[in-house]
C-alpha cells in the first residue's frame, strides 16, 4: 500500500520518462525520418520538424457482469429476472475514417466513413473498441458509448460510459463493498503489450490495506478484480488504478440493494487527477427533503499525507445555491467523505471543490421509483458524475433507447469569486447536433454567465434559438426528439466550460439515468525543436 508521496513520486518519475522518450524521439525524427527542415536562426540552428496527428483510440465497456447465482431457479427471487439490453454506439464528427472492433482486434464489427460516420452494435455481447484515423491536420473527433438498460432485477437501472482513451493512471470516485453494495473493478487492454496494474484504494477510514494490488492484463484481453475480495466492508471507495507497460481502460461496475429492492446500478469512470481545485458537471437532482438518505452525495477524499478544508460552490441556473454542510468541509487525508446532496433543489448543477492540498471529488445523484411487487421500500437509480477538466470540448453520445440533456457549466478562475454572476462575463461555445450517421443536424451557440450553469433537452435544440443561455427553455419536438445521437461541442477560447450529457429512459416504474462524460479530442502534437548535434553524427 503506497501513500501520497508515493504516488506523486510515481506521477513525476512518469513525466520524466515521457520527458525522456519525446527527446529520444526528436533525435530521431532529426535523424532521418522527417524530411531535411530548414534552419530558423543561420545554417546551424534549430528547425522545426512538424509530427504528424495521431489515431485515435476508445475502448468501451462490454456488457454488465451478471450475479454469480443467475439462473438458481426460483423465479421470485432470481437476481436477473429479465436480461440487460445492451448496445454501443460510435459517431465521427471529423471526415476521417474508422472502425469498431473486438477487443482483441480480431473483429471488425463496423466500418466508419464520411460518408456513413455512425455505428450502432446491438446487442453488444463483449468489450469493444472504436479507432479513428486522424486527419490531415489534427486528430479525429470521434465518440463512443456503451450502455446496459436492465428494467428489473438486482441489476435494474441504466448503466452506460462513454468510451475511454486507455491510460496509465486512472482515479475511479465511487462505488462501495458493504453489506449491501458490489463492486467490481473491470480493466480492459486494447494494445499489443501486457499491462501490468496496482491499485491503491481508500475507504472511510483510510488507506486500505490490501489482500492483492498488483494483476497482469494480457493484450486484447479483459480482467475483472471483485473489490469485495480485497477491499471488504468499505461504504466509500476511491480506487486509484496505475499501469506499467500499457495502458488500460478502467471502470467500476457499482450496484446496491436495499434488502431485496434494487437500489441502483451504474459505471464508475475515471475523472481528474488529483488537484487543488476539481470540477463536476452534470449532478442532475430531483425533489428531496433535507434528510433524505436517499438524496446522493458529493464523494471527497485528499489522498496525500496533509489535512485539508474543502469549500464546495454549487452553480445552478442562476448562480451560487447554497448547500448546507458544504461551505467548509473538513478533509481527513486518506479518509473517503461524502457530503449529502438532500434538500438541494430539483435542477442541473456543477460542483466547484476548492482545496489547499490536492482532492478527488466525483457525485452521485438518483431518481426514485415504484415499488416492486415483492419491495418494501420504492426502488432507486443511481448515477455517478465524474469530475473533468474545464475548457475540454469533445462528443458525447446518446446510448440506444434514452434521451439526452445537456449540461454546461461556466467555471469562474482559480482564486475568482463565485457568489455573484455579475460583471463576470459569460464562457461561450459552439455545439453540433449529429444525428444517426454523424450528419449535423443543427450548430447552436451557447452563452452561459461564469458562476452559472445551463441545461437543455438536446432533441429541443434542433428547433431552438442561434444563441442559447441558461435561461432560454426550448420545448422538444416530439417528432425529432430521437433523432440526435451524438452532442460535439467547442470550446471557444478563453473559456471555461465544464460539461456532460445526463441520459434517461423514462420507465413505467420510474426514470432510469446516467451521466455521460464527453471524450476529448486528442491534443494535436506541437512541432519540435530540433539541431543538429555533431557528437551524434544526425542530420
Amino acid at each position: 500500500m503506497t501513500d501520497g508521496p508515493t504516488w506523486r513520486g510515481r506521477v513525476l518519475r512518469g513525466a520524466t520518462a515521457l520527458g525522456v522518450v519525446a527527446a529520444v524521439a526528436a533525435v530521431v525524427v532529426a535523424g532521418g525520418r522527417a524530411p531535411e527542415p530548414a534552419p530558423v536562426d543561420g545554417a546551424t540552428g534549430p528547425a522545426r520538424v512538424t509530427v504528424p496527428p495521431a489515431a485515435t483510440t476508445l475502448v468501451c465497456a462490454g456488457p454488465l457482469l451478471l450475479p454469480d447465482d443467475v439462473g438458481r431457479g426460483d423465479s421470485a427471487f432470481d437476481p436477473t429476472p429479465v436480461d440487460p439490453v445492451t448496445s454501443g454506439s460510435a459517431v465521427l464528427a471529423s471526415p476521417v475514417q474508422g472502425t469498431v472492433t473486438s477487443l482483441d482486434g480480431t473483429q471488425t464489427l463496423a466500418t466508419l466513413d464520411p460518408a456513413d460516420a455512425s455505428a450502432t452494435t446491438r446487442p453488444a455481447t463483449s468489450p469493444f473498441v472504436v479507432r479513428a484515423a486522424p486527419g490531415d491536420v489534427a486528430p479525429a473527433r470521434v465518440g463512443a458509448v456503451s450502455g446496459s438498460l436492465v428494467t428489473a432485477g438486482d441489476l435494474r437501472g441504466l448503466a452506460a460510459a462513454s468510451c475511454q482513451h486507455p491510460t496509465a493512471d486512472a482515479w475511479l470516485v465511487g462505488g462501495a463493498t458493504d453489506l449491501t453494495s458490489t463492486a467490481h473493478l473491470v480493466l480492459a487492454n486494447a494494445g499489443s503489450t501486457p499491462a501490468e496494474v496496482t491499485l491503491e484504494i481508500w475507504g472511510p477510514s483510510g488507506a486500505v490495506d490490501l489482500t492483492g494490488e498488483h494483476y497482469l492484463v494480457a493484450p486484447g484481453a479483459q480482467r475483472v478484480v471483485p473489490l469485495g475480495g480485497i477491499a471488504a466492508e468499505q461504504r466509500r471507495l476511491v480506487v486509484h488504478v496505475a499501469t506499467t507497460g500499457g495502458r488500460v481502460a478502467a471502470h467500476l461496475q457499482d450496484s446496491s440493494l436495499d434488502g431485496f429492492t434494487p437500489t441502483g446500478t451504474d459505471l464508475v469512470v475515471p475523472g481528474a487527477a488529483p488537484a487543488p481545485r476539481q470540477v463536476v458537471p452534470g449532478v442532475s437532482v430531483g425533489q428531496t427533503g433535507v434528510d433524505d438518505a436517499r438524496a446522493g452525495a458529493l464523494r471527497l477524499l485528499a489522498p496525500g499525507g496533509s489535512p485539508t478544508t474543502a469549500s464546495v460552490s454549487v452553480l445552478g441556473r442562476d448562480g451560487l445555491t447554497p448547500l448546507p454542510g458544504a461551505e467548509q468541509v473538513e478533509l481527513v487525508p486518506g479518509e473517503v467523505t461524502d457530503v449529502p446532496l438532500g434538500g438541494l433543489a430539483p435542477g442541473a448543477y456543477t460542483f466547484v471543490v476548492d482545496a489547499a492540498e490536492p482532492v478527488v471529488a466525483a457525485a452521485v445523484v438518483s431518481r426514485p421509483g415504484a415499488p416492486g411487487e415483492l419491495d418494501d421500500v420504492p426502488t432507486l437509480e443511481r448515477a455517478w458524475a465524474a469530475s473533468s477538466t474545464p475548457g475540454d470540448g469533445g462528443v458525447a453520445v446518446i446510448p440506444v433507447d434514452a434521451l439526452g440533456t445537456l449540461v454546461v457549466g461556466a467555471v469562474p478562475a482559480a482564486g475568482g469569486s463565485v457568489d455573484s454572476v455579475d460583471g463576470g462575463g459569460a464562457a461561450s461555445a459552439t455545439v453540433r447536433l449529429l444525428g444517426d450517421a454523424g450528419q449535423v443536424l443543427a450548430e447552436r451557440r451557447v452563452a452561459v454567465p461564469v458562476g452559472t450553469t445551463g441545461a437543455w433537452p438536446v432533441g429541443a435544440l434542433l428547433g431552438g434559438s442561434d444563441v442559447l443561455t441558461p435561461s432560454s427553455a426550448p420545448v422538444a419536438d416530439p417528432a425529432t426528439q430521437w433523432s440526435v445521437r451524438g452532442v460535439d461541442v467547442v470550446v471557444d477560447d478563453g473559456s471555461s466550460v465544464a460539461w456532460s450529457l445526463v441520459v434517461e429512459a423514462a420507465r413505467p416504474d420510474g426514470t432510469l439515468v446516467s451521466v455521460l462524460q464527453p471524450v476529448p479530442a486528442l491534443s494535436g502534437a506541437p512541432d519540435v525543436a530540433v539541431q543538429e548535434d555533431q557528437r551524434l553524427g544526425t542530420r
